[in-house]
């Protein structure tokens, strides 16, 4: 006897299909309705169903019209990109930027605030959240989702800034206060983990679903990628290679801290780039600048080269010799801006201290990696909650 089908199939059928047809319409554009039922392998009839479902529901719109092969022009359907809004938040120790995107990923406004130690976190935010609505021609009440990109470790299990150097009253609390503020859900994350979303999901590492982000800059940092996942750790601290002991300088003597001798981020953080390039004859004094310097600068600049390729190499081969990576991509504005030529000289170092050869490739998604990344995970996150009721 063939059972009968539970009541809530037929539901859960027509949202699997409604789920489908947006996401071919986030991902491919506009479609017709005949596009959406070859893509969804659904009649005409089924098609026709959904895409008046998705409307009344005021998700997607006729936009314009497409010839078809006989009778009248098919009439295409796009997203509508006002449905929704989110926020992403980048919190530097200097300053804060935000991007406003639609249910699209269209970012729609932008603001930038100056950050003072006295101010208070939750007004900074909520400030520099409001100028991007405003830039957007919102009201505060349509952002749907904030991403806040903060440096240091945030806790897993309170979504909390658990510690960070670089933003010592950013902490305790915060998180459930900026939610209480804005009125509207709040995910907190790593600033690196969020530039690894950027390059997983349309940049270097798109499509490759073991992969580590390393980020060269004022500090250092990994974003962990396993089976298309970010990995953060029990405690939010996964990546934090910053404190890694690694050769080159004596042991740590005492307390840890992020610069302690011997550390990996005394060996090739920012302050080290800018060292190293006094000794080769570079001026500079910010990092990026002493490395795109050495860029154009004949044998000197490719001895420097060299020598920040191989103090890189010494923190990513132990990486590489714990997880085993396809892939290692440079990235922060010291990995951006040393290119290919400087992720080519560590690949050339890492097989000479492990067995293991990943692929080593410069990023492409540098043009706010961090902010990108927030924008990807608060569409993920509110266009997964479009069916969460159905």
């Amino acid at each position: 006897m063939t059972p009968r089908p539970s009541p809530g199939v037929p539901q859960l059928l027509r949202v699997l299909n409604d789920r489908a047809a947006l996401n071919l319409l986030f991902t491919e554009g506009p479609q017709t309705r005949a596009q959406l039922a070859s893509a969804t392998s659904l009649s005409k009839v089924t098609a026709s169903q959904m895409v008046e479902r998705l409307e009344s529901r005021g998700l997607i719109e006729a936009v314009g019209t497409r010839p078809g092969n006989r009778g009248p022009n098919a009439q295409v359907y796009a997203v509508v990109g006002s449905y929704a809004h989110v926020a992403g938040v980048n919190v530097g120790p200097d300053s804060v930027k935000v991007a406003c995107s639609d249910l699209t990923g269209e970012i729609v406004g932008r603001a930038e605030l100056g950050t003072r130690d006295a101010e208070d976190p939750v007004t900074v935010v909520h400030r520099a959240v409001l100028g991007a609505a405003k830039d957007a021609g919102l009201e505060l009440d349509r952002v749907n989702r904030l991403v806040m990109a903060t440096p240091g470790l945030i806790d897993p299990s309170s979504n909390d800034i658990g510690f960070s150097w670089e933003l010592p009253t950013w902490q305790f609390g915060l998180h459930e206060r900026l939610e209480k503020d804005l009125r509207f859900p709040v995910i907190i994350e790593n600033d690196v983990n969020l530039a690894a979303v950027a390059e997983h999901r349309e940049g270097a590492a798109r499509g490759v679903d073991d992969f580590v982000y390393v980020w060269f800059s004022r500090g250092l940092g990994v974003g962990v990628v396993l089976g298309g996942r970010l990995h953060r750790g029990s405690t939010g601290g996964a990546g934090e290679v910053g404190y890694l002991t690694v050769p080159g300088g004596p042991l740590p003597d005492g307390d840890v801290t992020r610069g302690a001798k011997g550390s990996f981020q005394q060996l090739i953080g920012a302050e080290a780039v800018v060292e190293l390039g006094r000794r080769h004859g570079f001026r500079d004094t910010e990092a990026h600048e002493v490395v795109r310097a050495a860029l154009a600068g004949g044998p000197a600049g490719a001895k420097l080269l060299d020598e920040v390729a191989e103090r890189m190499a010494l923190g990513v081969s132990s990486v590489c010799s714990v997880l085993d990576p396809s892939l290692v991509v440079l990235g922060g504005d010291v990995g951006y801006a040393g290119g290919e030529s400087l992720a080519r000289r560590v690949g050339v170092e890492i097989p000479k201290l492990t067995p293991f050869k990943p692929s080593v490739v410069v990023g492409t998604a540098s043009n706010d990696a961090v902010l990108r990344g927030a924008l990807r995970v608060g569409l993920d996150t509110v266009r997964e909650e479009l069916f969460t009721q159905e």
